[in-house]
């Protein structure tokens, strides 16, 4: 199972109170058959707007995996497409003052860390990340800790949450993976399935 214990890398600042999932990925990107070409429209409309401006599209942050957000991130409709739109991206994890619930527990399931910190905390590592995009930025959930260079703050995620990312239990098919022998022993004992047809023996 994958454990997510550190996530490393350079930050992204995106400053802006109540960003809903439909600015994350617009609704008419929700018509596609898998995830995968999602990254490259996240906060499309947003990028339209702000004409090259918009963080996500400045070359300094260019390769950025961890995201620096305020005050209720996700809200609005429950759409999973918006934190696999985040992770196609690169987004590995995200630290703000506050998540919507659905919008966190979607990045849970497909191992994104939302830690959370307090407003000054966040504005201060904005601003860090603003003066220096190539900053080493390191969320740690081990040590409830996030860093940039030499500085450093506390934060915080429900300890169910942070359980299931340190164990790797969040991944559902790591685990299936990992108890391969017992799901094996468990399906042999189902009378509805037919152990000698062809298609079965392909498959295993």
């Amino acid at each position: 199972m994958n454990q997510i214990k550190t996530v490393s890398g350079t930050g992204i600042p995106l400053v802006g109170n109540d960003i809903d999932t439909d600015r994350i990925i617009p609704a008419r990107f929700l018509r596609c058959v898998t995830f995968d070409g999602l990254g490259k429209e996240v906060f499309a409309d947003d990028r339209t707007q702000a004409e090259g401006k918009h963080p996500f599209d400045l070359s300094q942050y260019r390769g950025a995996n961890i995201l620096v957000v305020n005050g209720n991130f996700g809200c609005g409709s429950s759409r999973e497409h918006a934190p696999q739109a985040l992770a196609k991206w690169g987004i590995e994890a995200i630290v703000g003052e506050g998540f919507a619930e659905i919008f966190f527990g979607n990045c849970l399931a497909i191992g994104i860390p939302c830690v959370t910190a307090d407003t000054e905390t966040v504005k201060h590592l904005q601003a860090l990340l603003t003066d220096n995009p190539q900053a080493s930025v390191k969320v740690d959930l081990e040590a409830m800790k996030v860093s940039c260079d030499d500085w450093s703050a506390s934060v915080s995620v429900a300890e169910g949450a942070k359980k299931m990312l340190l164990s790797g239990t969040w991944d559902s098919c790591g685990q299936l993976i990992d108890r391969i022998d017992q799901i094996k022993t468990t399906a042999s004992k189902l009378p509805y399935v037919d152990w000698s047809s062809k298609e079965y023996s392909e498959t295993t």
